[in-house]
């Protein structure tokens, strides 16, 4: 895909899945894909991984068809070795690469990864030169506002990504001090983006379709990311669709229809695709996630932990959820089991 075609599909659907590590993975990807998410990117790949040949590396870059456009997200500290991954990436014929300036870990930050890297614009324009320059791909990236309060520079990494050919940047709304604490600065994101030519996507604290529609149209940017958001609502991309498309009565389905579907398909997503101990993991995971705000959510998260079998556990969830007939969520977004992720 090139950059005009990959910037006319986002101008189509601009509501794009955020990469998540431990979340965003193949089984998980392509689900967000049957539901309408504008693009799907993989959880954060180490550059090092791919030069070295880590076997499980490797396997995270598995991807259906069904995925596309899809883009790998790699992160390093060498800009050499990250060309490199990158030409690795396109040899295995994805849509566009993603690099990750965001990443607030410690063990990628020490090494001047991830959001690191904000603080050294000297490196991350080398970085950009060297990936643009390897691969007939598109190119975007993922930051966050800056390193800390007092040094936010996203207008000075744009303009930076502007003139070495990136495609588009997403900002997370956060510095990488502020970890996942406080809130995104929507305002901030805004202002970026009415001082730089480069497409721009804002990121954070979007958790309902509502929001995701009005984020995109206040702050004037070009697509937003959402995350935590999809761990309670699989549907919202589908829902921030239609209400962006001018539907303003979303069609309602029984709560419990919905997520019996979804587990049921991330369980049979798994079994093609992972171990069975994996399967087991994430399908705890996304059932635990999908009942933040329910009624007794609490009791049926420590329940499923205690469960062993994909199969128990598939059928735990589907009674629980089978029981809440149309119940409402609560606003769990703030809860810090939901504050995973990365960048």
């Amino acid at each position: 895909m090139n950059t005009k075609l990959l910037l006319e599909h986002l101008k189509k659907n601009p509501f794009v899945l955020a990469p998540m590590a431990g979340i965003t993975d193949h089984s998980f990807r392509t689900l967000m894909r049957q539901l309408d998410s504008s693009v799907v990117v993989s959880e954060l790949i180490s550059a090092n991984g791919i030069e070295y040949e880590n076997q499980k590396t490797l396997d995270m870059m598995g991807f259906d068809e069904i995925q596309r456009p899809i883009a790998i997200q790699l992160f390093g500290d060498d800009p050499e070795v990250i060309a490199k991954a990158a030409q690795f990436v396109e040899s295995k014929n994805v849509d566009f690469i993603d690099l990750n300036f965001g990443c607030p870990v410690p063990k990628v930050t020490k090494k001047g990864a991830g959001s690191a890297m904000l603080k050294d614009l000297e490196m991350f324009a080398k970085v950009l030169r060297a990936v643009v320059k390897a691969v007939n791909l598109p190119v975007t990236i993922k930051i966050r506002t800056g390193w800390d309060q007092n040094t936010r520079n996203s207008v000075e990494v744009c303009n930076i990504a502007f003139n070495e050919g990136i495609t588009w940047v997403a900002i997370h709304g956060r510095t990488r001090s502020q970890n996942y604490e406080g809130l995104a600065d929507w305002n901030y994101i805004a202002e970026v983006k009415s001082h730089v030519k480069i497409p721009v996507l804002g990121n954070g604290d979007i958790h309902t379709p509502e929001q995701a529609v009005q984020r995109l149209k206040q702050s004037g940017c070009d697509g937003v990311l959402i995350g935590r958001g999809a761990l309670k609502n699989p549907f919202i991309f589908s829902e921030a669709l239609q209400l962006w498309q001018g539907n303003s009565t979303l069609e309602s389905f029984p709560l419990q229809k919905n997520y019996t579907w979804v587990l049921t398909e991330l369980n049979s997503l798994y079994s093609r695709h992972s171990s069975e101990q994996i399967r087991e993991i994430q399908l705890k995971k996304f059932a635990a996630w999908f009942s933040a705000g329910f009624p007794g959510s609490a009791k049926f998260r420590k329940d499923i932990f205690q469960l062993e079998g994909p199969e128990h556990i598939l059928e735990a969830s589907i009674n629980y959820f089978n029981l809440l007939e149309k119940t409402l969520q609560e606003d769990t977004s703030q809860e810090k089991f939901l504050m995973g992720g990365h960048g």
